[in-house]
């Protein structure tokens, strides 16, 4: 039986930040795919991730109530990755960058 998960994040940095950025990092981080193509109703689903040792990122979007935060769905297979170590391996990787 495979068995993924997805988990919403919300990250609020110290300063102002442009979501294009935030693309790029995601994208040249090791162990990440971006998939995130909302216009065409491409994000990270469980069926997708089952069998992948990577963490799949999308629908990225800023959070209106702050200025420095953004949200982002998250999904992984938990068999190969457990989902709490994925958000802190993503926010790890964001502050390296910065």
């Amino acid at each position: 039986m495979k068995i993924a998960t997805g988990e919403s994040i919300n990250i609020e940095f110290e300063n102002n930040f442009e979501l294009d950025d935030v693309r790029k990092i995601l994208e040249n981080s090791k162990g990440v795919v971006l998939y995130d193509d909302t216009k065409n109703n491409i994000y990270p689903l469980p069926s997708v991730v089952n069998g992948h040792d990577e963490v799949y990122v999308g629908r990225i979007r800023k959070d209106f109530s702050n200025p420095n935060s953004l949200n982002l769905w998250c999904v992984a297979d938990n068999i190969r990755k457990g989902a709490a170590s994925n958000a802190v391996q993503i926010l790890e990787e964001i502050l390296k960058k910065h």
